[in-house]
């Protein structure tokens, strides 16, 4: 069962579960994706990979056999600039000497022949010196601090006050898309066009532009495809393998070429969400008032750098949860080891720390002799609450109604109760929050940009670098300009993303599309209509030349410190509920997730359907990395490259889901929008946790949840 907001009668499209608009496509098989692109004379290009952890490589060996002459082959010594830009530009794209990870680049290959390009690389030796690795969290060297002070915590921790230390741990996970990466790409005399599946073209588009030390940005033409799902694994990755791609074409003379991986090999090299150690020592009244808050807070950053920053400061930010804390201490540590990176996954950092404040809170309302909730309702940020960053809560979440909402749906009261500790069978709830978009001033450094341009034929053009990866971006922006414009929304179209033919409107991440996106499409259709003044769309256009553009600009107040690490982190932030239902079979100590109810606060729903599409995916993929998706690593190189040994839920096994949404509406975001594409996923893990530890009366403090882990 699904229950939605009322739809909103006052207006015409928002609100409303408009028709997705690439459905039909994608139903009939009708949308054309990487792999479905055919090219004439292309070359199938193929990546070399290191076989060790760590060392250096000492020689690459062609064994006889094969006609490497026909071959395009390249090395790192082939491109101009071997790195790949993005927050840092640490990581090369091709191996030179030395190895830091399994499944590194180190050399390429392509010919006419696939078959024949799969035997080589079979076939080519690589000779190597090899290093001992570093495997494990706290061993390595750090490679990002970040620090948060708020308040007197030593003060906090003295007296009478009840101290609580726990420590809690989450596994990596992998994304799972539908569709691994891929890029074709070709050169037109010195521009080099890349089409591929991406969910930030820019990102590509910088990273290629440096790699090649190329000077006009027009040298450098990104055209996203059809794109199966990305979750976070398809905002930095995809610049790596359009690099590859570029660089095999540029060698070959311009020919095109096909660099596309199988699933395998997509698990083995790609990124992951980061695996975390969150230690939390807590000081509170014996009634159970919160007076201070310690944390460090770990992650596994891999082999190099990539999006670790942003992960460590999400994480660490949401790491004390939607409660009030007068005094806090949070540092993060982001550790180096010899495993390919981590990167972005939805939610990336939010979902482990919110994991471990709403398990301790558990594990603290047993020793206070307190109920859970009870706990969590006296300390829940209200209006005028200030955060440990000093951001004053301007809305007020009304967490104590969300709360309520949750428990009468669930009947979780009832069913605690008829359950005892041990019984088997067990409830949890968890209460969580998030930020929309980029942290602190990270959306003034984008300067986001949309356009809307008027058609002969009537319509409206909507152009923006946000990509449609199963979301429903196309349908969303379409039901904010038709509103916003007043008129059908047959008659808005969505200009494929392009770097150059469309600007830049900052990478599809952060849960910002729909909010602070879509509230540019807003203001830009209400620009246009101005412009209009009542004219029809077609005959404005046949007179002059229709445009409208809306760069983003900081709400007033919206003030961020990076250096302090103080200030308005979010100009907004989405809230919301979880409750788990789950048993236990007493035999195998197989966990099954029976029920969830979630409560989510995500301001104006745009579109109901898709919403709660967003949410119940999020809640699976949740669930799926609580319980049965376990990363295998050796060494750093993932074990597990398949659907058959890497386990998700599917809908035959996957929970009854419920799903309601309040609304309070967010300013700044598109007809008072709020993230959802993140939210949903950093609830579901601590509720299913909460959930087992009242199953089974034990203290359970990491994830995922196996059935070992549980026998033990």
């Amino acid at each position: 069962m699904t229950v939605s907001p009322p739809e909103h009668h006052e207006l015409r499209y928002v609100g409303r579960s408009v028709t997705r608009r690439e459905g039909a496509h994608k139903l009939t098989g009708r949308s054309r994706y990487i792999d479905d692109m055919h090219v004439e004379g292309a070359l199938t290009g193929r990546t070399i990979r290191t076989t060790i952890a760590a060392g250096r490589v000492r020689d690459i060996r062609f064994p006889e056999g094969f006609p490497w002459n026909e071959f395009t082959i390249v090395t790192a010594k082939d491109l101009p600039v071997n790195e790949v830009a993005l927050i840092t530009n640490e990581q090369p794209a091709l191996v030179d000497s030395i190895v830091r990870h399994h499944q590194e680049a180190i050399l390429l290959i392509a010919h006419e022949d696939p078959g024949l390009v799969q035997e080589a690389a079979r076939a080519i030796e690589i000779v190597y010196e090899k290093d001992p690795g570093i495997f494990e969290m706290e061993q390595g060297r750090v490679l990002k601090d970040l620090a948060i002070r708020h308040g007197n915590t030593e003060q906090a921790f003295s007296g009478e006050n009840i101290v609580f230390e726990g420590e809690y741990a989450t596994g990596a996970q992998e994304h799972v898309y539908i569709e691994p990466n891929g890029f074709i790409a070709w050169w037109e005399n010195e521009t080099v066009v890349l089409h591929g599946s991406n969910q930030c073209p820019y990102y590509v588009h910088k990273a290629v532009k440096n790699a090649f030390a190329l000077e006009r940005d027009d040298q450098v033409r990104v055209v996203q495809e059809t794109t199966g799902g990305g979750f976070g694994g398809k905002e930095e990755f995809p610049s790596m393998v359009a690099i590859h791609t570029a660089l095999l074409s540029r060698k070959a003379g311009g020919k095109p070429v096909r660099l596309i991986y199988d699933r395998a090999e997509d698990m083995a090299c790609s990124t992951k969400r980061h695996p975390s150690i969150t230690r939390i020592r807590t000081a509170c009244t014996r009634e159970g008032v919160f007076k201070g808050i310690e944390v460090t807070f770990h992650i596994d950053g891999g082999a190099y750098l990539t999006l670790s920053p942003v992960v460590l400061s999400r994480g660490l930010l949401h790491s004390g949860g939607p409660y009030r804390w007068p005094a806090a201490k949070m540092d993060g540590l982001c550790w180096f080891t010899n495993s390919p990176p981590y990167g972005a996954f939805r939610g990336f950092g939010a979902p482990q720390s919110e994991f471990a404040i709403e398990r301790h809170l558990d594990r603290l309302s047993q020793l206070l002799g307190i109920c859970p909730i009870e706990l969590r309702r006296k300390n829940f940020l209200q209006r005028g609450d200030v955060l440990p960053t000093s951001q004053i809560v301007e809305e007020d979440p009304e967490l104590d109604h969300i709360v309520d909402r949750a428990l009468e749906l669930s009947d979780y009261r009832a069913k605690q109760q008829s359950s005892p500790c041990g019984s088997g069978h067990g409830m949890g709830l968890s209460v969580f929050y998030h930020g929309t978009g980029f942290t602190g001033s990270g959306e003034v450094y984008l300067s986001s940009v949309v356009a809307l341009e008027a058609q002969s034929d009537g319509t409206v053009e909507i152009q923006v670098s946000s990509t449609e990866i199963g979301q429903g971006t196309e349908t969303v922006f379409a039901q904010i300009a038709a509103e916003g414009l007043g008129i059908n929304i047959e008659q808005i179209r969505f200009r494929k993303p392009e770097t150059g033919a469309v600007p830049d409107s900052g990478p599809t991440v952060a849960s910002r599309t729909c909010s602070i996106v879509g509230g540019l499409v807003e203001k830009a259709a209400r620009q246009m209509r101005e412009k209009l003044n009542g004219r029809d769309v077609a005959e404005a256009a046949a007179m002059d030349s229709l445009r409208a553009e809306a760069r983003y600009e900081p709400p007033p107040g919206l003030v961020w410190n990076e250096e302090t690490y103080q200030g308005c982190a979010y100009g907004a932030y989405s809230w919301g509920c979880n409750v788990a239902e789950i048993v236990l079979d007493s035999v195998t100590a197989e966990l099954r997730v029976e029920k969830m109810w979630g409560i989510y606060d995500i301001g104006c729903v745009i579109n109901p359907v898709l919403a709660v599409g967003q949410v119940e995916g999020g809640m699976a993929q949740g669930a799926g990395w609580a319980t049965c998706e376990d990363v295998v690593l050796r060494e750093g190189l993932m074990q597990n490259t398949r659907v058959t040994n890497y386990i998700i839920p599917t809908s035959a096994d996957g929970p009854d889901m419920v799903v309601e949404f309040v609304e309070h509406h967010n300013p700044i975001g598109a007809f008072g929008s709020k993230g959802v594409g993140e939210l949903p996923m950093d609830g579901p893990p601590a509720a299913i946790a909460n959930a087992v530890a009242h199953a089974t009366g034990q203290n359970i403090v990491s994830i995922p949840i196996r059935p070992e882990d549980i026998l033990k």
